[in-house]
């Protein structure tokens, strides 16, 4: 099963028609299975409503809801380089689904946040 994790990132580029956001769209759809943090929905819909735009469409999403605090996730994240909080959560949620981060495509426009993501493992 081909499975990613996305990122905020993506989903706002495609809903304000950013620079490269059909290619992004074609990316995902190359994906059986995408993962999000559960904070996507509230950056997306904040981000919708401060540019108003329609928020896109999320049901293709599965979300990712951590049952218990992530401070192992977060601690491995911020060791491998600095992130602000919101990407150092969505790559400690990405962990957590995926202990083996080699296991795992994790899709993101920040390009701070890739570069963390492929010094922990991710494939990106």
């Amino acid at each position: 099963m081909n499975v990613a994790f996305v990122d905020t990132s993506c989903l706002v580029a495609i809903a304000f028609g950013e620079s490269g956001f059909k290619a992004v769209q074609r990316r995902l759809k190359t994906f059986d299975i995408l993962l999000a943090s559960s904070l996507l929905e509230a950056e997306l819909m904040a981000a919708c409503v401060r540019e108003r735009v329609q928020t896109p469409e999320m049901a293709s999403l599965s979300w990712v809801t951590p049952n218990r605090r992530l401070t192992a996730e977060l601690s491995r994240v911020l060791e491998a380089g600095y992130v602000r909080g919101a990407d150092a959560w969505h790559l400690a949620t990405a962990l957590y689904v995926a202990p083996n981060p080699s296991e795992l495509v994790f899709v993101s426009l920040d390009l701070a946040q890739s570069k963390v993501a492929k010094l922990i493992g991710f494939r990106t």
